[in-house]
């Protein structure tokens, strides 16, 4: 038998997007560029020049309620993958990952994968929240994201 509040805990969207996978990756690893996109509309904005390179990199982001989180991105591959932990400034991030994969299919093609994990959490105030992100708000931010780079 399968443990769906265990299943639950990792959320994934995907679909594919008729631009190259860079152009995309422009867009998710660029915070400023994010707010755009989002699906969750959590995300109010970010300051310019917060492009992530890498692993350790740390970006700020402001969402909707006034709050500060500063992003501790935990994978990167350019052009391929990124994902990071939110945080509460000078806190520990409290467990909840969001991953973005890109999977170039051609030239002008690429499949994105958008994932919301939360397998980690235990801050219990940040539980309704996390139940709250579901596959259809994952599908909402992959949709707004591919409006805006096949509009670019």
């Amino acid at each position: 038998m399968t443990d769906n509040t265990e299943t639950q805990r990792v959320v994934t969207a995907s679909r594919e997007i008729a631009v190259g996978a860079e152009q995309v990756f422009e867009l998710v690893a660029d915070p400023s560029q994010q707010p755009r996109w989002d699906g969750n509309d959590n995300l109010a904005q970010a300051p310019t020049g917060q492009r992530v390179h890498g692993v350790g990199d740390v970006f700020t982001m402001t969402i909707t309620n006034g709050a500060v989180r500063d992003n501790h991105v935990v994978e990167f591959v350019e052009g391929r993958r990124i994902a990071w932990l939110p945080a509460e400034p000078g806190q520990e991030p409290p467990g909840h990952l969001w991953r973005w994969e890109l999977d170039a299919l051609g030239e002008n093609r690429t499949r994105v994968t958008h994932t919301y994990e939360w397998s980690r959490l235990t801050d219990e105030k940040r539980l309704p929240r996390a139940r709250a992100t579901t596959a259809d708000k994952l599908q909402a931010s992959l949709d707004r994201l591919a409006d805006l780079a096949e509009r670019s």
